[in-house]
């Protein structure tokens, strides 16, 4: 489901919802198609190596650069546009990347939460996912980005989370729920995750 908005600073082409891009893909479904083609090589590939290196918000640019820097300019960097997606208004542009910066701190004083019980460690992943979901730091792929982040996060921890096994409207509801305030389903799906 696309995003709405604020006029006037979209990145698409003239007269139509296709986000500006190095192959210069006009036409929606073709971009969707290649799109998914290639970031789905980056994140296997992301995936396919451990990460020992500290968690910081430039560390969360870096993937979403590197997911998406054959298709977009911008990939990497913080959006300078309001987004929002049905109910759900993400984080304003104006303190951004501070507050990002902010939610990395967090994560950081908290060990990660590597010394977390499981179902503390879910919950607490679950609270992490929810705030970077709703910071939306990067004008489009902030789910595919944040999906790798927490799966490196998860396995510094010692679990293991594959995302693709969890069914998206699943993923998707309990994204919602979150966003209300409501975090038990998306606790839920992390430890179903872990026994999987």
């Amino acid at each position: 489901m696309a995003y709405s908005v604020e006029s006037g600073f979209d990145e698409c082409y003239e007269g139509t919802s296709v986000l500006v891009n190095k192959l210069d893909i006009r036409d929606e479904a073709t971009l969707a198609e290649v799109e998914s083609i290639v970031t789905t090589t980056k994140i296997s590939m992301l995936l396919g190596e451990r990460y020992e290196g500290d968690f910081t918000s430039a560390h969360y640019c870096d993937i979403h650069r590197f997911i998406f820097e054959d298709l977009y300019d911008w990939a990497g960097c913080v959006r300078k546009v309001e987004l929002s997606k049905k109910s759900t208004h993400f984080h304003a542009p104006d303190g951004l990347e501070r507050d990002l910066g902010l939610l990395f701190e967090y994560l950081n004083s908290q060990g990660c939460f590597m010394d977390d019980g499981r179902e503390q460690f879910a919950e607490h992943l679950a609270e992490f996912y929810n705030d970077i979901n709703l910071l939306h730091p990067f004008r489009e792929g902030n789910g595919r980005a944040q999906r790798v982040l927490v799966t490196q996060i998860a396995q510094r921890a010692g679990h293991v989370i594959d995302f693709s096994l969890v069914d998206k409207d699943r993923m998707m509801i309990a994204t919602i729920y979150a966003a209300q305030g409501v975090l038990d389903q998306l606790k839920e799906l992390f430890m179903w995750l872990f026994d999987k």
